[in-house]
């Protein structure tokens, strides 16, 4: 029938039937290369092209102030026997309770118990959680604005001097986090912080780092803290100074364990520019890479990381419009 009308259409005007049927040429070729972003199946585009033209998600965030800080002191001389020396920084009183040998069973247990039904706001709280599965328990007092250095280490009675091979059934050390006062739990979404910590020993020598972080929030809510890769500095000079060998070690300690290496190193001096115009400061953070090198003119050009090339699915900014020009009039 096609043909029959495409002859009939000729015989009747030979410039009409040209017209349509260079017309139909061009909306095909549309269709097909994608002019139009309509959904319909691509044949000459490959895979990457294909992503490319993804609409990249900017994510709605809420800021929430954090209450709670911690960061581990000298984590070259930590280890099972001579102990770990703890920073805190924390806006309010606080409690800080080190559980040893915690089960990862039970922790991660107790953090299901907070989601459905259970708040874990109180080291008591966590304690009935855990049903008391942990080797040791310390606890300190922490006052507000004070960066105080916390000594931990296990006692010599307990002869603990590893706590086995990998995959393990306990933590090395779990940290707690709660405000001490109770009127203070009502002030902040950000209720207690929960941080798991490597400890080396004679059978895991892998250096002393913290493994993860949640804070949980007094609706129920537990989130887990990622570090940001800021884009870094080409003048800054590297954290560490560990050998090759060292870190080689580390690495394959790190594979054993499921971890990713590059979430486990340490941050680098960082730079505030834009790792593309180097003019506007960086404000967006690319998901799921993490990393934090666009300013807000830039963001809009780039559905692929510029530094790992990988596709963008989500991004989210640092500080509102609002808040950079606040932070400009009073650096004037």
């Amino acid at each position: 029938m096609a043909a029959v009308f495409l002859v009939t259409l000729y015989e009747y005007s030979p410039l009409f039937y040209i017209a349509v049927v260079f017309t139909c040429f061009i909306v095909t070729t549309g269709l097909v290369l994608g002019w139009f972003g309509w959904d319909v199946p691509v044949i000459l585009r490959n895979s990457e092209e294909t992503q490319f033209n993804t609409r990249v998600f900017k994510k709605q965030m809420r800021q929430v102030k954090n209450p709670f800080g911690l960061e581990i002191t000298s984590p070259s001389s930590a280890s099972i026997t001579t102990g770990i020396t703890l920073t805190t920084d924390c806006l309010e009183d606080s409690l800080l309770t080190c559980y040893w040998g915690c089960s990862v069973q039970k922790l991660y247990e107790a953090l299901k118990k907070h989601f459905h039904c259970f708040r874990i706001n109180t080291p008591q709280a966590l304690e009935d959680a855990l049903y008391s599965e942990y080797l040791y328990q310390e606890q300190y007092f922490i006052k507000k604005d004070s960066k105080e250095e916390i000594y931990c280490q296990l006692p010599k009675d307990t002869k603990i001097e590893d706590f086995g091979t990998v995959p393990r059934s306990r933590y090395p050390l779990v940290a707690l986090l709660t405000l001490a006062d109770e009127d203070n739990r009502e002030i902040y979404d950000i209720i207690s912080m929960v941080s798991v910590i490597h400890i080396p020993d004679e059978t895991y020598k892998l250096s002393c780092r913290i493994l993860y972080q949640y804070l949980l929030l007094a609706q129920g809510q537990f989130h887990d803290l990622k570090q940001l890769f800021m884009s870094a500095n080409n003048n800054s000079t590297p954290s560490s100074s560990s050998s090759p060998e060292e870190k080689s070690t580390d690495r394959s300690l790190l594979e054993k364990a499921g971890l990713s290496e590059s979430e486990m190193e340490p941050p680098e001096e960082n730079s505030k520019d834009c790792v593309v115009c180097q003019n506007g400061t960086v404000n967006w953070v690319l998901l799921p890479c993490r990393h934090t090198c666009l300013c807000d003119g830039c963001v809009k050009y780039f559905q692929q990381c510029p530094m790992c090339r990988q596709f963008v699915r989500e991004s989210f900014a640092l500080c509102s419009q609002k808040e950079q020009g606040k932070d400009k009039l009073k650096s004037l």
